[in-house]
């Protein structure tokens, strides 16, 4: 993926949009990510990106497990470890947690890489209420939640797509999938824990151990 194909998708006036515009219907609804789920191409919720990553210590820092922490609480994310351990294994957990950090930085760089800049934080955008908003942006029209839509409406599809072929080439396609689909089964987990009924469960996740 060139970075000229992402400047042309994401600009630098993106950032200046609020998040309810990255929640509009998608632009292709029947385009499908590598990993499952539709794609979402339209305006990127980058004030949600910016929260998430202060939640996780801020872009040179960032951890995932800090992020998760600073939204559910430790007891809560330590119930979810534990169940995430027993369904799909220790090390494809251990895996898919490493992986979101190394993601989320990698992100990060390739949207450096292509001028888009992070806007300010929203005040009242951190805790639950963050995560909430998270598997809102992963939710499909059809009520299920993708980690594609997600990452696509964090910083775009196109970056998605870099961030992925990334991945593939420094740890493996499976690793990638692994991340992927385990995330699916962990923000639905997220949800149903929030209240948040009508979340449905990607159908495509891995196997239970």
């Amino acid at each position: 993926m060139k970075i000229s194909r992402i400047l042309m998708a994401v600009t630098v006036s993106m950032a200046l949009l609020p998040a309810s515009a990255a929640f509009a219907a998608d632009a292709a609804p029947h385009a499908m990510n590598w990993f499952g789920g539709s794609i979402y191409d339209g305006v990127p919720a980058l004030d949600v990106t910016a929260a998430l990553v202060k939640a996780g210590g801020g872009a040179e820092e960032f951890s995932f497990p800090t992020a998760l922490v600073s939204m559910l609480g430790e007891k809560t994310v330590n119930a979810e470890v534990d169940k995430l351990n027993k369904q799909f294994g220790e090390t494809n957990t251990k895996n898919f947690i490493s992986g979101m950090t190394w993601d989320v930085h990698d992100a990060l760089k390739r949207a450096t890489e292509a001028g888009v800049k992070l806007p300010a934080v929203p005040v009242d955008m951190k805790g639950a209420e963050l995560a909430k908003t998270l598997v809102q942006a992963g939710t499909a029209p059809d009520g299920t939640f993708w980690s594609g839509h997600l990452f696509d409406k964090l910083l775009s599809h196109q970056i998605h797509n870099q961030v992925m072929a990334d991945a593939d080439a420094k740890f493996g396609h499976g690793s990638d999938q692994n991340t992927h689909f385990i995330l699916n089964q962990a923000m639905y987990d997220v949800a149903q824990a929030l209240g948040m009924k009508d979340v449905k469960l990607a159908p495509t996740h891995l196997p239970k151990r």
